[in-house]
C-alpha cells in the first residue's frame, strides 16, 4: 500500500502483533500458567509457561500472542462487513460501494493477472523521457504524489514546536533494507542479508521484463544508491532524538542545504507553491541527496525510479510479484511460511484505505456505549493514581513538579472512536481494477494530508482506524487515544474482575499516559510544543533515572549473539514502567472504603493484577521475527515488557513474597514516576 501514514507512539508495531488464547474470553485461565516455576524466578514463565510451550505459531505469522487474537477476532467482525458490501451495489460515494468495490477489486486474482504489468507501463515511459537531473527532481515528486516513494519521505505534520499550526516535513528515506546498519554490519548475518535483498531485487526486475543480466546490473545500481542513502541516514537510536530531527529552514536556506535539488519546483509539483518553510528531520541526508542528483548518471536514477515503482506496487501486480516480495520481506526477513489467506489481506487492505467506513460498522458490532463509559472511568482512576504520585516525588523540584502536572491535567483522550467523520467524497473506487482503486486511494490521502499545509490544526484527527489493536499517545496533541479494536478480552472485559482489568487495560492506559514523561515526550509541554519545561538539575536526575532502564535492558539476551537495544526501546520500557506503576497504584486506590475482594482461582487481586499483565503479553515468536524486532522495533521482546518492569516494583516481590535473592528481585531498582 501507497498511501502516507502518520507514526505515532503506540504500543505495538506491525509485525509484533501478539495475542492469547480464543478460550480467555473471561480475561484470565489458569491453565495456562507453569506453577511448577517459581513466580519469584521468571514470571513470566510462570504466568505462560504451559501456553508457551504447546502453542504453535501459525504459518502467516512472526509470533502469536495476545494481540493477534484479538486482531483475528476483529478481522472476523470486519470480514462480514466488507462482504455484505460487496454482494451489494450501493450509491456511488457511499460507504457501502467504496468498502464493497475496493474489497472486491483485491480479491479479483483473475483479473489482477490478466492485467499482468500494463498498469504500470505510464510510469515506466515517464522514467525513460528523463534527459536531466531536474527531469529526475519533477519526477519523483509526481511519484510522490502518487505513493510510490523514493529517496525521502515528505508530508505534512503538526509543528513540534507550535502546535496550532501545520509544517510540511521532509525525512530521510530511500534506504530499502529495514535501517542504515544492515548496509554497513559485518557480520555473516548481515552479509547473507544483503545477498539476499540483492537477489529478490533481481527477481523483481526479471519479473518486470528484464533478461538476468540486465536485471542484475540494475539491482546492483540500486544497491549502490540505496548503500550511499544509508551512508548518511541516521540509526533508529538518532531517529529517537525529537530535538536533532527538529530543523526548520526556509526555502532561501534550503538552497545552502540542498544547492542541486531545487524545493520550489518540488513544491509546485506537489500543489505547495505557497509553502515557505519545511523541517528537514535529517540534515545531512539531505545534503547527501542533493549531491547524488549530479554525481548519479541519469540512466542510474531512471533504474532506481522503476525500482521505487515496483517495489510500491508489489502487492497489486501478479501473484509471482507478490510472492518474490513474500519470500524477501517476510519469509526470510521474519521467518513467516505462508503468506495469509486472500481475504484477510484484502480486509486490511479495505481498513488501511477506507478505516472510517469500516470502523462505524466495527463499533456498531463490537464497542457498546458501555464500554465507553467504562473506559472514561478507568482513564479518571489512573490520572487520579498519577496526579497523586507526580505530587508526592522526591526526585523532582517544586518548579517543575508544576509544570508536570500541568500537562497532566491539560491531557486529552479519545476513545474508541472518532466524534468527527471526514469521509471520502472525492475518491473514485471501482471494480475494474485493484492497482487503480489503490493509486487513486493513495493520491486522495495523500493530497488531504498535503492540504493540512494551508489549514488550521484540526485536534479531533485520529491516527488510526476504529479496529486498530493498539493505542497511542500524540505529544503534539499531548493526547491518550484507545481504539475500540483494542477494547476487546483479554484487555478489557465485563467479565474479568477490577484486578485483571487493571493490569491489563489499565496498564495500557497508564503506559500511555507515562509516554508524555518519557525520555522523549517529557520533552514537549501542556500545549504540545517541543519546548522544555524542566529545571537543568531535574532533567539530569531524570536522565540518571532513564540510564538505570536502558542499563538493565541492554542486558536481556534475545539469542545467539544479538541482544535488546536498551536505548532503542527506552521510550517504551519506561512507559510500561510508568504504566504499571500508576495502573497498580489505581487498583489499590480503588479498594479503599469497601470490603476487600475474594481471592478467585487462590490467588490474592494483587497477584491478579501482576498475572493480568503477564498473560496479555504471551507471545511465540520466530528466532528471525525477534531478531528482526530487537534490531528495528522500539518496544522490547514480549517476555522482557514482563519480566522488566516487574522486577523494578517491590509491589510485585510483595504481592508473591519474593525474597531478596530472587531472579525477579533487584537491587538496583530503577523507579522514575
Amino acid at each position: 500500500m501507497r498511501y502516507f501514514t502518520k507514526a505515532l507512539t503506540g504500543l505495538v508495531i506491525l509485525f509484533s502483533i501478539t495475542a492469547v488464547t480464543l478460550g480467555q474470553s473471561k480475561g484470565f485461565d489458569t491453565s495456562r500458567m507453569d506453577t511448577s516455576v517459581d513466580a519469584c524466578d521468571n514470571f513470566y514463565q510462570y504466568a505462560n509457561g504451559n501456553w508457551l510451550k504447546n502453542t504453535k505459531i501459525p504459518a502467516e505469522y512472526p509470533s502469536w500472542g495476545s494481540f493477534l487474537i484479538v486482531y483475528e477476532n476483529n478481522q472476523k467482525v470486519l470480514k462480514d462487513v466488507v462482504e455484505a458490501a460487496a454482494k451489494t451495489s450501493g450509491p456511488k460515494g457511499s460507504d457501502a460501494q467504496l468498502v464493497g468495490d475496493y474489497y472486491a477489486s483485491c480479491m479479483d486474482e483473475a483479473a489482477i493477472e490478466k492485467a499482468g504489468l500494463t498498469p504500470l507501463k505510464p510510469y515506466f515511459a515517464e522514467i525513460e523521457k528523463i534527459k536531466t537531473p531536474a527531469d529526475v527532481q519533477r519526477t519523483l515528486a509526481a511519484f510522490h504524489n502518487r505513493g510510490f516513494g523514493g529517496v525521502f519521505g515528505f508530508f505534512v505534520n503538526t509543528d513540534d514546536k507550535n502546535s496550532s499550526a501545520n509544517l510540511a516535513v521532509a525525512t530521510q528515506g530511500g534506504i530499502g533494507l529495514p535501517n542504515r546498519d544492515y548496509w554497513f554490519n559485518t557480520d555473516a548475518k548481515s552479509e547473507e542479508t544483503r545477498q539476499k535483498y540483492l537477489a529478490f531485487v533481481t527477481n523483481m526486475f526479471k519479473l518486470a521484463g528484464d533478461d538476468a543480466a540486465t536485471a542484475a546490473a540494475a539491482a546492483q545500481t540500486v544497491a549502490t544508491l540505496q548503500k550511499r542513502f544509508a551512508s548518511a541516514a541516521k540509526s533508529p537510536v538518532d531517529l529517537r532524538d525529537s530535538e536533532a530531527n527538529y530543523n526548520k529552514k526556509s526555502l532561501a536556506e534550503l538552497a545552502q542545504l540542498t544547492p542541486n535539488f531545487s524545493w520550489p519546483e518540488y513544491l509546485k509539483a506537489r500543489g505547495l507553491d505557497g509553502v515557505k518553510e519545511i523541517n528537514v528531520g535529517q540534515p545531512k541526508f539531505f545534503e547527501e541527496v542533493s549531491r547524488m542528483m549530479t554525481d548519479v548518471p541519469v540512466k542510474d536514477w531512471q533504474t532506481y525510479l522503476r525500482w521505487a515503482v515496483i517495489r510500491a506496487s508489489a502487492s497489486q501486480l501478479p501473484k509471482a510479484f507478490r510472492d518474490e516480495d513474500f519470500n524477501f520481506s517476510s519469509k526470510y526477513l521474519f521467518g513467516i511460511q505462508e503468506q495469509q489467506a486472500r481475504w484477510k489481506t484484502c480486509t486490511a487492505e479495505v481498513d488501511a484505505v477506507l478505516g472510517e467506513s469500516l470502523g462505524t460498522e466495527f463499533v456498531k458490532k463490537a464497542f457498546p456505549p458501555a464500554a465507553k463509559k467504562r473506559m472514561n472511568e478507568l482513564i479518571d482512576n489512573l490520572f487520579a493514581a498519577y496526579r497523586e504520585r507526580l505530587s508526592k516525588l522526591d526526585w523532582m523540584s517544586d518548579a517543575t513538579k508544576k509544570r508536570a502536572l500541568e500537562k497532566l491535567a491539560a491531557y486529552t483522550r479519545k476513545i474508541g472512536y472518532p466524534d468527527k467523520l471526514k469521509g471520502y467524497k472525492g475518491l473514485e473506487i471501482a471494480r475494474a481494477s485493484y492497482f487503480e482503486n489503490n493509486l487513486r486511494a493513495s493520491e486522495f490521502q495523500i493530497k488531504r494530508n498535503l492540504e493540512k499545509a494551508t489549514e488550521p490544526v484540526d485536534r479531533s484527527e485520529w491516527g488510526m482506524t476504529p479496529p486498530t489493536v493498539n493505542a497511542y499517545n500524540n505529544p503534539q496533541f499531548n493526547e491518550i487515544v484507545f481504539p475500540a479494536g483494542i477494547l476487546q478480552p483479554p484487555f478489557f472485559s465485563f467479565d474479568a474482575d477490577d484486578a485483571i482489568n487493571y493490569g491489563g487495560i489499565g496498564a495500557v492506559i497508564g503506559h500511555e499516559i507515562t509516554h508524555g514523561f518519557d525520555d522523549e515526550g517529557s520533552k514537549y509541554d501542556a500545549a504540545g510544543n517541543l519546548k522544555s519545561w524542566w529545571t537543568d538539575a531535574d532533567r539530569k536526575a531524570f536522565d540518571e533515572r532513564t540510564s538505570c532502564v536502558v542499563g538493565q535492558f541492554d542486558k536481556f539476551k534475545v539469542g545467539g549473539d544479538v541482544f535488546m537495544n536498551g536505548k532503542l526501546t527506552l521510550g517504551e520500557n519506561i512507559a510500561d514502567l510508568g504504566g504499571l506503576t500508576m495502573a497498580y497504584a489505581a487498583f489499590e486506590k480503588s479498594l479503599e472504603g469497601r470490603p476487600r475482594p475474594a481471592n478467585i482461582d487462590n490467588l490474592t487481586p494483587e497477584q491478579r493484577f501482576f498475572l493480568g499483565w503477564a498473560q496479555a503479553w504471551a507471545e511465540v515468536s520466530t528466532p528471525e521475527g525477534e531478531a528482526f524486532q530487537a534490531q528495528n522495533d522500539p518496544h522490547a521482546i514480549a517476555r522482557f515488557r514482563v519480566n522488566g518492569p516487574l522486577s523494578n516494583m517491590p509491589e510485585f516481590a510483595k504481592a508473591f513474597g519474593c525474597k531478596q535473592n530472587a531472579s525477579m528481585v533487584r537491587t538496583d531498582i530503577c523507579r522514575i514516576w
